[in-house]
């Protein structure tokens, strides 16, 4: 049986279709997604250590259940942990919150994107978190968050991808008195077997020929080798 002859444009047309059904990074089977559920499992993780210790009754962990959650385009799944009493209140994510605060997830995303220093970990909880927590619990969840950030932002890369995708999100922020937009920049790959991947998120304030040299810089450190098609 002769091999058929790979049809590039059919490829790349259903590559498309597959980035577009995940509505880009956010939301159900977005290419986001999988960070999302990860930092919000690694931070109740640290929430819950947090607990623990602060007790001195007996208690320990027992296991985890699983919970779905609305986020503001789509569900996400996530491995919630319990312990033996029940006296654990998560805050992060509330016992009967059905519904992700709005916008949390972009403010998430920031994090994937920013630098991975333990004082800009520590600002980004406290601001997450606000006053509801003390500053033992920001330890125990910055100490889980930090081996997650780190570990997705040098993962190594495929050698080749056909398709690699620029997608933004703007946010606003405060800095040096005055509120400012930034863009959060994804670059979302198809690989050669179809399957979409986050190769990074950068933050920037302009796409300059300094910013997108040192996205590639990056990207080529970490195994980049080829991109067939850039659409940007």
């Amino acid at each position: 049986m002769e091999n058929e002859e790979f049809d590039m444009e059919a490829f790349r047309e259903e590559a498309i279709k597959k980035l577009q059904a995940g509505e880009g990074l956010l939301g159900e089977g977005g290419a986001f997604t999988p960070l999302l559920k990860s930092f919000l499992e690694q931070a109740l993780d640290g929430e819950l250590d947090a607990h623990l210790a602060d007790k001195d009754e007996p208690n320990r962990k027992n296991g985890r259940g699983k919970k779905r959650i609305r986020t503001s385009l789509g569900e996400v799944e996530i491995a919630t942990p319990r312990d033996r009493t029940g006296s654990f209140q998560p805050k992060v994510i509330g016992k009967r919150q059905k519904q992700l605060p709005k916008d949390l997830e972009r403010q998430i995303m920031t994090l994937y994107a920013r630098g991975s220093s333990l004082g800009d970990i520590r600002d980004f909880l406290e601001e997450m978190y606000g006053v509801e927590v003390s500053p033992a619990t920001i330890s125990r969840v910055t100490d889980k968050i930090i081996p997650l950030l780190e570990e997705w932002r040098t993962r190594p890369l495929e050698s080749v991808y056909p398709f690699v995708f620029m997608d933004a999100i703007h946010y606003k922020v405060r800095e040096e008195g005055r509120v400012i937009t930034k863009a959060v920049y994804g670059i979302i790959a198809v690989n050669q077997e179809g399957y979409r991947d986050v190769l990074g998120l950068y933050i920037g304030q302009n796409e300059s020929a300094k910013f997108w040299m040192q996205v590639l810089t990056d990207l080529q450190n970490r195994g980049l080798e080829d991109i067939l098609i850039a659409c940007v």
